[in-house]
């Protein structure tokens, strides 16, 4: 009893850095202005339609969920990080969109067995620690016939990559965490679903981002916004020298992957894989 209570205590506390991390900088506006076409990407491969019951795990600020309500579905916005869901409710109102947004921990959702036809993700879920213990949880709130839908970041791509760059800086990872790229990663996915989905397609696709006027301006925005950026940054402030050397190797990272000719600008592209699949008849 002792050591599950421990492990439950531990569980917690990293869930409270996980949402802690989420809170900090500005994703919102991240979210927004750089990947906006995401969500829809989704929505439309996961075939949404009107009357669906639509679950949307790590939300966020409702890049996927919202498009799934357009389309006519009733949809839950779920995420570990409720401060993201205020951004998220102005721009459903904007849009006129109607949905619920709850505070869910993508490990132990609070939905019960089968509830939705549709369960997605739009680089959401790929930040849960333990990799198979999320993707349970996704086919078990998924009906049998039902779809689920994956969106993340590939190992490969540019942000998979720069979460390799940062590792070197970053707090170790706690015990049994895996890498969040790991879910761009299409063997990977097949074996933490398995059996239990069939109807498989998976396809690697790229977003082309075209915001930063420079390598360092990339950098900076990074630093200022996006909490797993910010988090690195901590822990190093102490040492000059590392925050310096990072400095370095984020602005390398987007210079080596500028495709802009000299015309002005860093033009860079982002690789995902997007997959859906069909949860089978039979558990």
């Amino acid at each position: 009893m002792t050591t599950q209570n421990s492990s439950a205590e531990a569980d917690r506390a990293l869930k409270a850095k996980h949402r802690a991390m989420w809170a900090q900088g500005d994703y919102p506006s991240l979210a927004a202005e750089i990947i906006p076409s995401l969500g829809a990407a989704l929505v439309e491969a996961c075939g949404v339609r009107a009357g669906q019951r639509v679950l949307d795990v790590g939300a966020g600020t409702g890049n996927a969920a919202i498009p799934a309500a357009l389309a006519g579905a009733d949809v839950v916005a779920s995420d570990l990080t409720p401060e993201l869901f205020e951004a998220g409710r102005r721009v459903a109102e904007q849009r006129g969109a109607r949905l619920t947004w709850q505070e869910a921990d993508a490990e132990a959702l609070p939905f019960g067995d089968a509830e939705f036809d549709v369960v997605m993700s739009c680089v959401g879920v790929m930040f849960a620690p333990h990799h198979q213990r999320a993707a349970d949880e996704l086919v078990r709130v998924c009906r049998p016939g039902g779809t689920i839908g994956l969106l993340n970041w590939t190992p490969r791509g540019f942000i998979g990559r720069m979460f390799a760059t940062m590792k070197p800086y970053a707090p170790p990872p706690p015990p049994g965490a895996q890498p969040p790229p790991l879910w761009g990663d299409e063997d990977h996915l097949r074996a933490l679903l398995g059996d239990r989905v069939t109807d498989v397609r998976a396809e690697r696709r790229t977003v082309r981002v075209e915001r930063f006027e420079t390598p360092e301006a990339f950098r900076d925005y990074f630093k200022e916004r996006y909490g797993p950026t910010i988090t690195v940054y901590k822990n190093i402030a102490d040492d000059p020298e590392r925050t310096a050397a990072l400095d370095r190797d984020l602005a390398d990272l987007a210079r080596d992957g500028d495709l802009s000719t000299g015309g002005g600008g860093t033009v860079l592209e982002w690789e995902y894989l997007l997959l859906t699949a069909r949860r089978a008849d039979t558990p």
